[in-house]
């Protein structure tokens, strides 16, 4: 009833410190930027949707994401099959064997990266989100309820005191 009421602009609302509301301001600015550069980021380490959504699943399941052939690891794979089928020991063979080698590696240091960077970037911008933004959301919801509450009875004492005032003034 309150809130419905301080909406309509038919009740007073008290209001947050100045500080507060700025440090409050702050946090879903961190949340939102928080979300905006986890997404972007796992776009960027696994850019097909079906396979980002695959590592999700796993991941709420609490299962091992299963390992991909990066396409680099793929591209060395097909080129050390096509140096096989023309001759190692051709001249376009041993040129395919040495790329083939360097893309392997190539995937390899890619693998790595998004290893890498998910256990240290993404996993911490996860925990944020995931712990300490479940925490001050409930916290600020808390302090909504209450604050209304406060400002219920302070809307019941000064009806009170009005009518006590007229008591008084109307023998």
């Amino acid at each position: 009833l309150q809130f419905t009421e301080e909406k309509l602009g038919q009740a007073e609302k008290t209001e947050l410190d100045a500080h507060f509301e700025n440090l409050l301001a702050r946090a879903d600015c961190t949340k939102n930027w928080t979300e905006k550069i986890l997404r972007q980021t796992e776009v960027l380490l696994q850019p097909n949707p079906s396979a980002r959504v695959e590592e999700f699943l796993y991941e709420k399941l609490d299962r091992k994401v299963p390992s991909r052939v990066t396409n680099g690891e793929l591209l060395a794979q097909y080129m050390t099959e096509a140096a096989n089928d023309f001759g190692p020991g051709t001249p376009y063979g041993r040129t395919l064997i040495k790329v083939g080698e360097t893309q392997r590696r190539l995937g390899a240091a890619e693998r790595e990266f998004i290893r890498s960077a998910s256990i240290s970037f993404l996993t911490p911008l996860r925990n944020f989100l995931e712990g300490d933004w479940r925490t001050i959301s409930k916290e600020r919801r808390i302090l909504q309820n209450r604050r209304l509450d406060l400002d219920a009875c302070k809307a019941r004492l000064k009806k009170a005191k009005a009518a006590e005032a007229k008591a008084a003034v109307t023998p």
